[in-house]
């Protein structure tokens, strides 16, 4: 099997309704301390987070679960497992990786830095970076962040206030618009001295949009002075991070160097992480290709998305003999959703009923035991593996917040959520096609020649989008039996460059996607499930979602005030956004495969919410050990 990796995304929240559950919530700092008459917060804190809640105190000296003693130096050579914005698996054309055009290289957010810094075992909980404190006023709507003095970019001068400032607008107007759409609530940003940077929220704000915020990159004004932010470029931008762009061949590799004065290497949020020297990104177009590079050292560690290739071809010379090592790492992360997304923006997909004709048409239990060695769990909600994720019947608190909906939304939601069908496994489940036959015939798709129709006697064509043949295999049985049902599917491979093109543009009839949420999800949900999103070329929202009581709950999210609220809320859209049927369920594993040539070494527990976070905290074993609390 193959899929995309998850995207370490802030998540989003939904509350419940009635006037009490409309206050945005609010961050205070990390005592506790209440928020005084004055209309702030008392005194400065070092962090932030949905709730308030920070486990490390303002003098902690490194996070837990990093090693501060790691030694630097040494290569880490890998093949994307990740992508956001603008960036692709399988080739880059551009360094500029925070806007639409292009394709955006890997690697290119280490070379800058950000407000505050995420920590790994707390769900949404941010430290300084660039800004060494935060203070945020009782109605959480504004943060006034003071900056340290000795932050600079890699040129030498001094990362202001003013630079902040400009980094966020320029992103609010012109950035890739999974960007701008996570800051329309991000009202403006100023700068009255080169120390102070406020940043002004509009009222009920999405509880995540000031974490989103804290962590964008930040650029340099006078740098872009006499440059265009929003083009496509191969010229290395003037950054600020631990890395600065090193060697690269468009389309092939590109390298990133370690820088070794950083200014922020002994920062608590430091201690420990960026150790190698050199990190290098290489691209493949083929999964096979990629992994013959691996067992040729070509590249030096891969997180294994292909259960054939980790059931059946990890018996090369380097494996046996214990040069290559392998690992399976708990994934302990909502996994969220993978599936084939249906364009609902074409008429042909309009009807629920045409969609959940295209479930049953899909039988899992026999892909997963005939292609995937029986390696995964199918997937059925936009926030599996969590609490977030609704079953049996709605409690209480979620029938309150789905009653103003009913007769507007399927009545189902107001029952067991829907679930995919459980195949026979045999390929072919003739019930399965027989409930699929009949949603279409109910919705109008009647068989004429031997051929399903559409309501408006045109022959019911469609295509899957893909652009990477490892896919093939789990295509051709599914197509198969669409056929029986009488549609012309067929599968097009395009190259990477096309298929972004066609994705951003929402230029297809079905496509694959991966999406994940954290265990407070806020904000971050409008661009993947509200009706703006579904008219914003480039957005998440690949089905086209445009459905009011959808938008309406995700406000709701977005404004509880409670663990306890958002729960229920969130388990209400779920229930939302499954009647709809937006989507083919695919499939999860709640595991890391890792493999990697003997020359690495990892923290003994890794953190619960970023996963195994290399090569971040990851260091080489043939470097030489650091002295504790040395920059390196």
């Amino acid at each position: 099997m193959s899929r995309p990796s998850r995207r370490q995304v802030f998540g989003l929240g939904i509350g419940a309704a009635g006037a009490a559950w409309l206050r945005p919530a609010v961050a205070v700092a990390a005592n506790g301390a209440e928020p005084n008459p004055h209309g702030e917060s008392q005194g400065q804190s070092h962090g932030m987070s949905a709730f308030g809640d920070l486990k490390y105190p303002a003098d902690f000296h490194h996070f837990d679960y990093v090693n501060p003693d790691a030694p630097k130096g040494g290569l880490f050579a890998t093949i994307p497992s990740s992508r956001a914005f603008n960036q692709s698996f399988q080739t880059f054309n551009s360094l500029n990786a925070f806007i639409l055009k292009g394709d955006g290289a890997q690697g290119m957010g280490m070379t800058f830095t950000s407000l505050m810094a995420r920590a790994g075992d707390e769900p949404d909980a941010m430290y300084g970076l660039a800004a060494k404190s935060v203070r945020i006023s009782a109605d959480g709507l504004t943060y006034r962040f003071t900056m340290r003095p000795e932050a600079r970019f890699h040129d030498g001068q001094k990362i202001t206030a003013r630079d902040a400032a400009f980094s966020l607008m320029v992103l609010k107007t012109k950035g890739h618009p999974l960007i701008t759409q996570q800051v329309r609530d991000m009202v403006k940003a100023e700068a009255p001295d080169d120390a102070t940077l406020v940043v002004t929220f509009a009222a009920k704000r999405g509880r995540d949009v000031p974490l989103f915020v804290a962590g964008l990159p930040i650029f340099s004004q006078a740098y872009y002075t006499a440059r265009p932010f929003d083009e496509t470029t191969l010229d290395v931008p003037l950054g600020s991070g631990p890395y600065k762009v090193g060697r690269f061949e468009a389309n092939r590799f590109i390298e990133f160097d370690r820088v070794k004065d950083w200014w922020g290497a002994d920062l608590p949020v430091c201690r420990g992480a960026y150790n190698f020297d050199t990190v290098r990104f290489d691209f493949y177009r083929d999964r096979d290709v990629a992994f013959e590079g691996f067992t040729g050292r070509s590249y030096l560690y891969r997180e294994e998305f292909t259960s054939r290739i980790w059931n059946t071809r990890y018996d090369f010379p380097a494996m046996t003999d214990g040069r290559v090592k392998r690992e399976q790492l708990p994934d302990e992360t909502p996994s969220g959703a993978q599936g084939w997304f249906i364009n609902t923006r074409r008429d042909k997909f309009k009807d629920p009923r045409v969609r959940e004709a295209l479930d049953c048409a899909f039988d899992f239990e026999w892909t997963n035991k005939s292609i995937m060695y029986g390696a995964y769990v199918r997937t059925v909600s936009p926030f599996q593996n969590s609490d977030l994720m609704a079953s049996g019947p709605p409690s209480q608190e979620e029938v309150a917040l789905l009653e103003p909906f009913r007769g507007k939304v399927p009545d189902e939601v107001f029952g067991n959520p829907y679930t995919p069908l459980v195949s026979d496994g045999s390929g072919q489940d003739r019930k399965q096609l027989r409930r699929a036959a009949q949603l279409l015939d109910e919705a109008g798709f009647h068989i004429k020649d031997r051929k399903r129709m559409t309501p408006r006697g045109e022959v019911f064509r469609l295509e899957f989008l893909l652009d990477e043949p490892a896919f093939q295999a789990h295509h051709m049985p599914y197509i198969k039996n669409l056929q029986t049902l009488g549609i012309e599917a067929t599968l097009r491979l395009v190259d990477p460059v096309q298929s972004r093109s066609r994705r951003d543009d929402f230029d297809f009839d079905i496509i694959i996607e991966r999406f994940s949420f954290s265990t407070i999800p806020g904000d971050s949900l409008r661009p993947f499930f509200s009706s703006r999103a579904a008219a914003t070329k480039g957005s998440n929202n690949l089905a086209g979602i445009a459905d009011p009581a959808i938008d309406a709950l995700m406000e709701q999210v977005i404004v509880a005030d409670t663990r306890a609220r958002l729960v229920f809320a969130a388990r209400a859209l779920d229930r939302v956004i499954r009647a709809g049927r937006y989507w083919v369920p695919q499939w999860y594993s709640n595991t890391h495969r890792l493999a990697y040539w003997d020359v690495f070494a990892h923290p003994p527990s890794l953190p619960k919410y970023l996963g195994v976070m290399a090569p971040d905290i990851w260091w080489s074993t043939q470097a030489r050990p650091a002295s504790s609390g040395q920059a390196g």
